[in-house]
């Protein structure tokens, strides 16, 4: 059996280019740990406005950038750039755009007030991503999705890239943190994720209502081929949930195991949908 060799990493946090956190910390090290155990890897987060592109050394890859993703009927240009985390020999890549990311804050502004169109931002971020991946002509056999902000990629991923080159055998695996958001999305965000391939009872999770945290993550677990339980504490609807549909589930681990226990888990998904 074959196992899974490229792993695609799709965060919400990584440090150092934001504050340390569970998911950031993670974001940082999981990878090189992976890639240390002889798989080749991807990682992209969001470019947020925190983020100083000078200290950073951030730059941008302008054969990747031009792109217009259309949400909502508005065009919104994607932006890639990269920088490297030299210790640990890998590239990250960021998804940037002037209204989404530029000049703005993560998914608070300063005044603790989360974005209004944080699920905008989610869908750009979601698309952008496997965009960029269509160019860089790389095939991932996992994607391993972190944080509510990568909740949309496993639906992208099944239904509106299931026949691209790059992602006709890619399986995907949905970390559930306790980051979760207060807000509802507007009551049309399930309109603005459709796309060829998806149609409304793709999203009928969603039943058509203002959007929280606990519909948005069914949606992912819907989608994935493996859930982890990242956190210790995580909210208890979205992984029963998860159990109960029968998905491949991954307990919590404590951090000096983590990195072991996703590596075999990769292999465990990968061979799960491929018997």
């Amino acid at each position: 059996m074959t196992k899974a060799n490229k792993i695609l990493f799709i965060t919400q946090e990584i440090t150092p280019y934001v504050a340390d956190s569970e998911m950031s910390s993670i974001g940082r090290n999981l990878p090189q740990l992976i890639q240390e155990k002889g798989r080749e890897i991807r990682t992209f987060m969001p470019k947020w406005g925190t983020i100083n592109e000078r200290r950073n050394q951030l730059h941008e890859v302008i054969r990747l950038s031009g792109m217009n993703l259309i949400i909502d009927d508005t065009d919104h240009p994607l932006i890639i750039k990269v920088a490297s985390i030299q210790a640990a020999r890998m590239q990250v890549y960021f998804i940037d755009n002037d209204d989404y990311f530029q000049n703005r804050l993560e998914t608070v502004d300063e005044n603790g007030q989360e974005y209004n169109d944080n699920d905008a931002r989610a869908i750009f971020y979601a698309r952008g991503v496997l965009e960029t991946v269509k160019k860089l002509r790389w095939s991932p056999d996992i994607i391993h999705c972190h944080g509510w902000m990568t909740s949309l990629v496993p639906l992208y991923i099944k239904k509106a890239y299931n026949e691209e080159p790059s992602f006709r055998n890619t399986k995907v695996v949905f970390s559930v943190y306790d980051n979760g958001f207060n807000n509802t999305f507007e009551d049309n965000f399930s309109s603005k994720l459709l796309l060829k391939g998806i149609d409304k009872n793709d999203v009928s999770t969603l039943n058509g209502s203002a959007v929280d945290y606990v519909s948005l993550s069914k949606l992912a677990v819907d989608y994935s081929d493996g859930i982890i339980q990242n956190s210790a504490q995580v909210n208890e609807e979205v992984i029963n949930y998860a159990r109960n549909n029968g998905k491949l589930t991954l307990d919590f681990q404590e951090p000096d195991l983590y990195a072991d226990a996703c590596n075999n888990f990769y292999d465990q998904v990968w061979e799960s949908t491929h018997k």
